[in-house]
């Protein structure tokens, strides 16, 4: 394993959804050195095959493994469900590989829920990997999933800054009769934080809504002490596409301020 504190973390998604992710590691670790990978030609993830997921998956892992990452954070919940598994195989003992479901899951279990909507693309929910992990680690929590494929790319083109058309969105979603009942909601997306208020709005703040992304940095965080890889002075950022979009350099520019190293990157 990659014992170098300095070495950076790495970080990747489909395109700008997991720059929420990104975001949530780099204020709860100012220090750490970030390279972040947005798959921009292939997204969004989500309606994609799980052969081709861990295709493109393993060939960004194995760019962030080039650059000595120590520890690679999977900042998407479809490559998650269905190359988390591969990958591990893949990496061996090279980096530390954490994916964005698990440690949700972890808080759901603790959590005294009774029924638990899940929202997320249509790979992910089909994948029925967040329904089967709880229940296996808390038996009396009742799970519903739903598939919300489009509001990926609605995030992802910058619709979400129009309300009228993110709340027409919402309710031909969230009105399905399985997430009427509902006290708390997985945001099992990446993308989805940057709806959250919109969603929050759509229940009247009554069902709790479960953002991976400071779980998924505390995560990180935990992870980093338990093996002495915590950074004590760096701070480096490099962010790096498939494919150029202005969209993905408006988000990162939002998220941490500009001007920021974007490269392109084709693998």
């Amino acid at each position: 394993m990659n014992t170098n504190a300095k070495n950076p973390i790495g970080i990747f998604d489909s395109g700008v959804g997991g720059l929420t992710v990104a975001n949530a590691i780099y204020r709860a670790l100012p220090n750490e050195n970030i390279i972040y990978y947005g798959d921009t030609v292939h997204l969004p993830y989500g309606d994609k095959s799980p052969a081709a997921i861990q295709g493109y998956s393993k060939e960004i892992v194995d760019f962030l493994l080039t650059q000595h990452c120590k520890v690679i954070v999977i900042a998407c919940n479809s490559a998650s469900s269905h190359a988390y598994q591969t990958l591990k195989k893949h990496i061996g003992d090279k980096a530390i590989l954490v994916n964005v479901i698990d440690p949700v899951v972890d808080y759901v279990a603790k959590q005294n829920f009774k029924q638990v909507g899940i929202i997320g693309t249509r790979a992910t929910i089909l994948s029925n990997i967040y329904n089967d992990k709880i229940k296996a680690k808390a038996p009396k929590h009742k799970t519903v999933g739903k598939a919300t494929p489009l509001l990926a790319s609605f995030v992802e083109e910058g619709f979400f800054r129009k309300r009228a058309l993110t709340e027409m969105l919402l309710e031909e979603y969230l009105a399905d009769e399985d997430l009427q009942n509902i006290d708390a909601l997985i945001l099992a997306c990446t993308h989805y934080p940057l709806l959250k208020d919109d969603i929050d709005a759509y229940y009247r703040q009554k069902v709790t809504l479960i953002d991976s992304t400071a779980i998924v940095a505390n995560y990180v965080e935990q992870i980093l002490k338990d093996n002495s890889l915590l950074n004590e002075a760096g701070n480096l950022l490099d962010f790096y596409v498939s494919d150029y979009t202005a969209s993905f350099e408006k988000m990162v520019n939002i998220f941490f301020g500009s001007p920021v190293n974007l490269e392109l990157k084709r693998l």
